[in-house]
């Protein structure tokens, strides 16, 4: 079995080029059934002898630990790994091919007003205007957080960006999003301009390779670029990105709750609140289906709700 679900993530990572993220959670919600499945589920070890019952009383039993989201998530992986099993005619069935689960509840993302989000991004210069931190941190930070809304990138997407996928000419970021799926990201003037005065003033490294992005110890922290050749090249990490974003939603007087994925969420409904057009937006967040980003339109559908409701005499 051991075997079997190694060789299904080198699949999934190698041919169909899925996240490390993904197939961390993959792995997670395999080991989690087999492991359920030894201890509660009266299972004589035969892969085939998997019943509907046992997939049932799994996901009965797992809707107390799980949230609804991890539990399709879970399902999800392994009706992919019983999928692969059998076009290598190794099992003979898919126990969790018709498997029925509780419906998710489709919220509405949160994001931030265009206020709200203006004075979020001026955290790291505020900051610098009262000499908190070192210039180098504070316009990494502030291109950190541009990148973010400006260009609608995921957080996993910011920490690879390398400066070779970055057409300055054009204002474009070449970037893999999920599935290793390439996409172009218009950067934005504001976004752009900032990327350019790091690039020239702070940046240790700018060839094809090098990280846009770098932790505390691998800035230089003033315009000199000497010493080049001591500094090491780390790149700023996802949960660095996490603790950065509270910081300045703390500055800004926002929301604790925000993740850097709610500047993505505030991207997309910007652009439509604005009049975009909702195939655009769906290219430019890398969305597979357009229900995907039909979403956010329920975002600015609610706001006009909310707004005549306060505003008209009979709301």
């Amino acid at each position: 079995m051991d075997e079997w679900i190694q060789a299904f993530l080198r699949h999934i990572a190698m041919e169909r080029r899925l996240s490390q993220y993904t197939v961390r959670n993959y792995n997670r919600g395999i080991q989690g059934f087999f492991q359920w499945l030894c201890q509660e589920g009266d299972w004589s070890g035969d892969i085939e002898a998997i019943s509907n019952r046992q997939v049932c009383s799994f996901i009965i039993e797992k809707q107390r630990d799980l949230s609804r989201r991890t539990l399709h998530n879970h399902v999800s992986a392994l009706r992919t790994f019983f999928k692969y099993l059998r076009t290598r005619n190794w099992v003979e069935q898919n126990p969790f091919q018709d498997v029925t689960l509780p419906k998710l509840k489709r919220s509405l993302p949160k994001f931030l007003t265009e206020k709200q989000m203006e004075r979020f991004l001026q955290g790291p210069i505020c900051l610098l205007n009262e000499k908190r931190v070192e210039p180098a941190i504070a316009w990494r930070d502030r291109l950190a957080l541009e990148l973010l809304y400006g260009a609608g990138l995921r957080v996993s997407e910011l920490v690879s960006l390398n400066y070779g996928q970055i057409d300055f000419k054009e204002g474009l970021a070449r970037v893999l999003g999920k599935g290793q799926k390439e996409r172009l990201c218009p950067l934005g003037r504001t976004a752009l301009a900032c990327l350019e005065k790091f690039k020239a003033l702070f940046a240790p490294e700018t060839h094809y390779e090098a990280p846009v992005l770098l932790g505390n110890k691998s800035l230089i922290p003033s315009a000199s670029k000497t010493c080049k050749s001591e500094v090491i090249l780390v790149r700023l990490s996802v949960r660095q990105v996490q603790l950065m974003v509270k910081r300045y939603l703390a500055l800004a007087g926002l929301p604790q709750d925000l993740s850097p994925h709610k500047i993505r969420h505030s991207y997309a409904t910007h652009l439509l609140n604005r009049g975009a057009d909702l195939r655009l937006v769906q290219e430019l967040m890398g969305h597979a289906s357009l229900s995907t980003t039909q979403i956010y339109t329920h975002v600015g559908i609610q706001k006009l709700k909310e707004t005549h409701t306060q505003a008209h005499p009979r709301g």
